[in-house]
């Protein structure tokens, strides 16, 4: 098929190639330039598994929106629908909620739909942007022409890891608005994968992408309250207790998520379970779910904090390894590990952070207090300066000869 994609930056690129990678004619337009020049040079400057080795070799060409219209039978929108960044993750959280920002989807929807009206044929636009459940027929469907055929498709994926997650997918969820063009983009996942195709309401949709994002959280704010408690139990492990309730997965679901670690991370998740509490309080819900979990990612933090502080020496530099909301990836978006670095400085300590997958060079490592923020393998083999206590919430330094190691939860 020949597909379109109306933004081509961190989530468009790598589906694009991944569209690309089975066959299909694709196409792309990006309002920033310094996108343009990512592709026209074939230079991904983020940490993307497979994406820049198909982008070597691939024939995606950066066109116009008129171009994308009329090359396209299929164009999807991944433009972003940005929170605001006191809502990141890696700062305390303010007392009001908002919700997402919609202006950069709103323009590029209404110049897209402008642009297949002008042109005159029915096409295929299928939207993936996060949104909170009655934006898209709010805030979108007044903007769109008569040729504009709608449908809602959020993806499920990982930065860092875009192509695999599209590829492989659990399912794709679809929320439906025009079934002639539902019908359509069923037809085009058949070329991708043989996941299940889960077709609903647009409204459902919508709730259903934020809530998949939440129970993420909310899994990682349980088993954090764990391993919080088994650093407190003597006796305990919070290893053992997790790998036991993963055993129960007919009625704990899997086992994804649910190691004792940092809070939860990245570009979607702290900010939509914000943006559920704002909803939440403008439903009026019984209880706002949301802001506990994002509390207990918060107060997770400052109790970490303490931790550094309890084992500090007066004279000991604090150093935190790892910058990146996750391993093997440059990505620092709603990192936990900011926000812990943001805390310490905000009880008045220097704090020096270290990442090898965003730092080209490293600082000079003293005697401290090391806490590691990011379960890079790097910190495995890392030289630790004698004296030295080591704080690893994930358990996995080994001993060191003059190094204290301290194996939170453990």
């Amino acid at each position: 098929m020949k597909i379109g994609l109306m933004g081509l930056g961190k989530l468009g690129l790598p589906v694009a190639l991944a569209i690309e990678a089975k066959g299909h004619d694709v196409v792309g337009y990006d309002i920033s330039e310094q996108v343009k020049n990512i592709v026209e040079a074939k230079k991904i400057p983020y940490k993307e598994i497979w994406a820049q080795e198909h982008l070597d070799k691939s024939k995606i060409r950066f066109v116009s929106v008129a171009d994308v219209v009329s090359h396209s039978e299929i164009i999807f929108v991944p433009i972003q629908t940005p929170h605001d960044p006191a809502y990141e993750g890696i700062t305390r959280i303010p007392e009001k909620r908002i919700d997402f920002d919609y202006t950069w989807l709103k323009a590029g929807v209404r110049t897209l739909s402008d642009e297949i009206e002008k042109q005159g044929k029915d096409k295929v636009v299928v939207i993936i942007s996060t949104v909170l459940p009655g934006t898209i027929r709010r805030e979108i469907k007044p903007l769109l022409g008569e040729h504009t055929k709608l449908c809602y498709n959020p993806f499920f994926i990982a930065m860092g890891t875009t192509m695999r997650d599209f590829l492989h997918p659990e399912f794709v969820l679809f929320g439906v608005d025009d079934e002639t063009a539902s019908s359509k983009a069923e037809r085009f996942y058949r070329t991708i994968h043989h996941a299940p195709f889960y077709k609903t309401s647009i409204e459902s949709a919508e709730l259903i992408k934020v809530a998949y994002n939440t129970f993420i959280s909310t899994k990682i704010a349980f088993v954090n309250t764990l391993m919080e408690m088994c650093h407190k139990l003597p006796g305990t492990n919070v290893d053992d207790v997790t790998n036991a309730l993963k055993l129960g997965n007919r009625r704990i679901i899997s086992n994804s998520y649910f190691s004792g670690g940092m809070g939860d991370g990245g570009g979607c998740h702290p900010r939509d379970n914000i943006a559920l509490s704002w909803l939440a309080r403008k439903l009026d819900i019984s209880m706002d779910w949301f802001e506990n979990i994002m509390m207990q990612r918060e107060r997770q933090t400052d109790w970490l904090a303490d931790l550094i502080e309890q084992h500090r020496q007066a004279e000991d530099a604090i150093y935190i390894l790892g910058k990146s909301f996750k391993p093997e990836t440059n990505i620092q978006v709603g990192s936990p590990s900011i926000l812990l670095k943001n805390i310490l400085v905000e009880r008045g300590h220097d704090v020096i952070m270290y990442d090898p997958w965003v730092d080209e060079t490293a600082p000079a490592f003293t005697k401290g207090v090391y806490f590691i923020g990011t379960k890079h393998p790097e910190f495995g083999e890392f030289v630790f300066p004698q004296g030295s206590v080591v704080l690893d919430p994930w358990r996995y330094i080994p001993d060191r000869a003059g190094v204290t190691v301290v194996r939170i939860g453990g």
